[in-house]
């Protein structure tokens, strides 16, 4: 199962919304169960950069079905997937990346936010990724 464009839009508005209130500007990228783009947002002043930066987190949170934070714990020198960030075209192995389930606990796409510190970034995913 897939999400859907009015879930999407239903978990970015969630997730801007949480970054409203903490006073931070975001861009918000939310992916399928194939890892394709379905919504994005750049909100006003949000820093252009962070465009790609939200894409790859939503993508490396789908394709390990893992926050991107824990692929980073995993992927430090002598950890069992040290380097990884270079596969795929290029990951994002630090939080900000939150897999995105149904009411079925199945996995049907990922939220990736950047725009202010990581900290920032990944409790703005993590609300977004509440609004299912």
């Amino acid at each position: 199962m897939d999400i859907t464009l009015i879930q999407a839009e239903s978990i970015i508005e969630k997730a801007k919304a949480k970054a409203v209130e903490i006073d931070t500007k975001m861009n918000i990228s939310v992916v399928d169960s194939g890892a394709n783009q379905v919504a994005f947002v750049r909100m006003d002043g949000a820093w252009l950069g962070s465009a790609d930066i939200a894409l790859k987190k939503a993508k490396t949170a789908r394709f390990f079905d893992m926050p991107t934070g824990e692929i980073g714990k995993l992927s430090q020198p002598g950890g069992s997937l040290y380097n990884i960030e270079h596969s795929n075209g290029g990951l994002i192995s630090f939080p900000g990346g939150v897999p995105i389930k149904n009411s079925g606990g199945e996995i049907i796409g990922a939220i990736g936010v950047s725009g202010s510190t990581v900290e920032n970034d990944h409790a703005v995913a993590v609300a977004g990724s509440q609004a299912i």
